[in-house]
């Protein structure tokens, strides 16, 4: 049974042609729909503006999806109250991408990652203390730093601070939204590393929001590629980078640099009357789906 399933999911937001003008619903996220396994890390790929964000927003309800249902555990999360959204939430937590707005620049660590603890009514002050000191052991930082602000870390340890964060309620789900495209590439693979390594660690499940290919080439199990609101191709990792079946899949992945010098790129050029945006997925290989005449 998956652990989270999203059943055609849709987003629309209102958007006005000037002060005074017609208002527009654009569908920001069209029809999504996809599971996931417990421990399983699921990547979910595609341009910048393709509806990635927006979709592990809807899951978490950061933002109310217009339509459509998250199932967590065999319950629907979308019919939730507010009270226990909030006690799901424990469950279910997201590692944003900007570590540099991500944190409260006034807030000291300790108060950081103690906040999802206190608001929780979660152990006593002195217990919550200590579970702080261990959560920031945990994702290599020294305890003994816990009095200092955000501005006093790179980057890097900032990510980590916000990870610690997630970690505070012990969740099974993580959302990781380009957790590391802020980084600079040298501290890239640490933080990859760790989340990796806290995954076997706690037996975590991940959906891994990216725009790096090769990023989700390493770490995914399982990959869905997102083009203007809707899943076209969604495949085992290995099947998706061997043998991709939609036009956009096939030009996205062609313009991943080739490590070997040697090797002449051959780029492709998408041409989106070359498919129908609103062909349904069907299965062209076992587990591979691509949204394909």
């Amino acid at each position: 049974m998956p652990l989270v399933e999203v059943k055609n999911l849709r987003k629309d937001f209102v958007r006005r042609s000037g002060l005074f003008g017609a208002a527009a619903r654009v569908a920001a996220i069209d029809e999504v729909s996809f599971a996931i396994e417990p421990g399983e890390t699921f990547g979910l790929v595609g341009e910048s503006g393709s509806g990635k964000t927006t979709t592990g927003r809807c899951m978490l309800r950061l933002i109310e999806p217009t339509a459509g249902e998250v199932w967590f555990r065999g319950e629907n999360v979308l019919g939730f109250s507010a009270e226990r959204m909030r006690r799901t939430r424990r469950e279910m937590q997201m590692v944003f991408q900007d570590p540099y707005s991500s944190l409260n620049p006034r807030m000291r660590v300790a108060a950081i990652v103690e906040e999802p603890l206190a608001i929780h009514r979660i152990g006593t002050r002195t217990e919550r203390r200590a579970r702080v000191d261990d959560l920031l052991s945990r994702v290599g930082l020294d305890p003994a730093l816990k009095t200092r602000y955000p501005h006093e870390f790179s980057g890097g340890q900032r990510q980590r601070i916000g990870l610690a964060r997630a970690l505070a309620l012990n969740p099974s789900f993580i959302i990781a939204d380009e957790p590391v495209s802020a980084l600079d590439v040298s501290i890239q693979a640490q933080v990859i590393n760790l989340l990796l390594d806290l995954q076997t660690e706690l037996g975590l499940t991940y959906l891994f929001i990216a725009h790096d290919l090769h990023l989700v080439q390493h770490v995914c199990t399982r990959v869905a590629v997102m083009y203007l609101g809707r899943i076209v191709e969604l495949a085992p990792t290995s099947q998706l980078f061997t043998s991709p079946k939609h036009p956009y899949t096939q030009a996205l992945l062609s313009a991943v640099p080739e490590p070997d010098p040697t090797i002449e790129p051959r780029r492709i050029v998408l041409d989106p009357k070359s498919f129908n945006r609103d062909a349904a997925l069907k299965e062209v290989a076992p587990g591979h789906f691509a949204a394909i005449a």
